[in-house]
């Protein structure tokens, strides 16, 4: 499995576009992405996760104009957007129906829903930028397992990966998670960013 410098961001792109999987450094965590406009490459990052298929994959945008196109974004989110992203935060919205439609539902329930990060680096701003489309991302984990620490965790973990870029965490931690899906903001996983900060920027 090649390992790719951060300068080598066209070599990774061009993996994604053809339906690769490959794994990225980001803030807090290793990740596995794969572009979210292929139904091959969702199918793709499904196996290699091992993880349900009725279970939803985070999804990465350079901007909120991305965040928009695939979300519904109230004044609520709009404000956490503006204070916490790009940070160590993963925003759960309704999805809109005619983003990537293939997995719209799965036949469960009218309103989908799905968690939004913000790239958090340059490097994978650019990534996203060059793609022309947001990216599945998810932790570099068999699901229900812990994530990988370093690269030779990933190569050993994932063997079928297409690729892995070199780099380094910030937080060593995963992000918070803030359930925005309904009236009540609720928080479903603490992370660098506090409860304390989450309400006041909501209550203000």
């Amino acid at each position: 499995m090649k390992r790719y410098k951060q300068n080598e961001l066209d070599e990774l792109v061009d993996i994604l576009k053809k339906d690769g999987i490959i794994s990225v450094p980001t803030d807090t965590v290793y990740g596995i992405c794969a572009r979210i406009n292929s139904i091959n490459a969702y199918n793709k990052l499904v196996c290699i996760k091992n993880r349900p298929s009725i279970k939803s994959f985070p999804v990465m945008c350079v901007d909120e104009n991305q965040i928009r196109d695939i979300a519904v974004v109230n004044e609520k989110v709009k404000k956490l957007i503006h204070a916490f992203m790009p940070g160590p935060i993963t925003l759960i919205l309704n999805k809109k129906p005619e983003a990537f439609s293939y997995i719209n539902n799965r036949g469960l329930k009218t309103t989908c829903e799905m968690a939004i990060r913000m790239a958090p680096t340059k490097v994978l701003e650019e990534l996203i930028k060059k793609l022309g489309t947001p990216i599945f991302m998810t932790s570099a984990n068999i699901s229900g397992k812990s994530t990988c620490n370093n690269l030779d965790e990933i190569e050993n973990i994932f063997p079928t990966l297409d690729g892995i870029m070199e780099g380094k965490t910030l937080f060593d931690k995963a992000s918070t998670i803030v359930d925005c899906t309904s009236q009540i903001i609720k928080i479903q996983r603490q992370g660098p960013i506090s409860i304390e900060q989450i309400m006041e920027v909501i209550e203000n």
